[in-house]
């Protein structure tokens, strides 16, 4: 059990992420909001499904960012002949012995680069379900645990879809969030030119941090507090995607989990040590549109799923200002006064109300308004 001397602070949080950060846009340039998303998944415990056309740097940002951390690094190259023997490992007889020996694959690393993801067939996509959601392996009833962090950083093209075969809804709901990199604008392409135009960067890219300075900060950003209305803001958030006309596949539990986690990361790397719901708003996007399945309908409309998240944004009522504001205070230890104490005391001669039954007072409903000043409106 990690003690609190132990834990990393928030400061300790912000420098070792700003240097990773740095480290990382060294490589990819223009492209600010992607790194920072990348760490976010880093930190909140989660994998991380890159998708755009061929070229923009996929996997490129994948490597940059394992480079940054001194960890163990594997890169599996998905291809239709691969076996799930080669991504989970295989146990061999040793004649000399007279034993099984296991041999481990390539996801016993700390950080597992999945290039082209959807070019493996659907059984040996599914050889990553175990891992990447328990953390672990299990070869002839044998479990063996995962090293710690533990990070699967997939790219794969939306276009060029011959010989590939789509992602199922179980494999992507383990991913926690999905980015698109996106043509560079001209201004970095041009500092690209000037880049990677010789060597490449990764060549001399160095370790600014440790895989145990990880392992501390994830623990940091475990204990960032988060407001029961910003929890409830989550909840409202995942649930209006299973009931919307035009997805026929909303979130799962797991993807309120995922949100609540990369919510807690982005405060964290804030400098904060409470999330907001602007650090949900800034992250639903990213890590529920891959999930939902619209509509035949939605489809012929080209309704997309991201436009289906920013319209529930949209329409969700956000946490008040007072909620929000009772948010950057820790939470009391004593129990909350009973409500009613604030007011002042009836006139003489005013009819007595009856008393209310003994026993705890209810709980409050949570506050909800119109969009307080500052929010972030999509």
């Amino acid at each position: 059990m990690t003690t609190y001397d132990e834990r990393a602070s928030l400061s300790d949080l912000t420098t070792t992420a700003e240097r990773v950060r740095r480290s990382v846009e060294g490589v990819i340039e223009g492209k600010p909001e992607v790194v920072r998303l990348s760490l976010t998944v880093l930190l909140a415990e989660g994998h991380l499904l890159i998708e755009d056309v061929p070229g923009v740097g996929k996997t490129m940002l994948a490597k940059a960012l394992a480079r940054s951390i001194d960890c163990s690094v594997r890169r599996i190259q998905f291809t239709p002949d691969l076996l799930p023997s080669d991504i989970t490992g295989v146990s061999i007889y040793d004649q000399q012995r007279r034993e099984f020996e296991f041999k481990p694959g390539a996801i016993f690393a700390q950080v597992v680069i999945g290039d082209e993801i959807n070019r493996a067939s659907p059984k040996t996509q599914s050889a990553l379900l175990e891992s990447m959601e328990e953390r672990q392996v299990t070869i002839d009833g044998q479990t063996y645990e995962l090293p710690n962090p533990f990070m699967v950083v997939a790219t794969q093209n939306p276009v060029e879809m011959e010989g590939t075969y789509p992602l199922p809804e179980a494999q992507r709901d383990r991913f926690m969030a999905r980015v698109s990199m996106g043509y560079p604008s001209p201004e970095a392409e041009l500092q690209m030119l000037d880049v990677h135009g010789g060597l490449s960067p990764l060549d001399d890219l160095q370790p600014v941090a440790h895989a145990d300075d990880i392992v501390k900060l994830v623990d940091a950003v475990r204990h960032v507090h988060v407001a029961d209305s910003v929890r409830r803001y989550v909840v409202d958030l995942v649930a209006a995607t299973r009931n919307h006309p035009e997805l026929r596949l909303g979130a799962s539990p797991r993807a309120t989990l995922h949100l609540l986690r990369a919510a807690k990361a982005a405060a964290a790397l804030a400098g904060r040590e409470y999330a907001l719901p602007d650090d949900v708003q800034g992250l639903a996007v990213p890590v529920l549109a891959h999930r939902l399945l619209p509509t035949a309908q939605a489809q012929l409309n080209r309704r997309t799923s991201e436009q289906v998240v920013a319209e529930i944004l949209h329409r969700t009522p956000v946490p008040s200002s007072a909620s929000r504001a009772a948010q950057r205070q820790q939470p009391p230890m004593a129990a909350p006064p009973m409500a009613g104490a604030h007011l002042a005391a009836p006139p003489v001669g005013a009819p007595v109300m009856p008393a209310a039954p003994a026993g705890p007072p209810p709980a409050g409903p949570v506050e909800y308004g119109t969009q307080p000043p500052g929010a972030r409106r999509l």
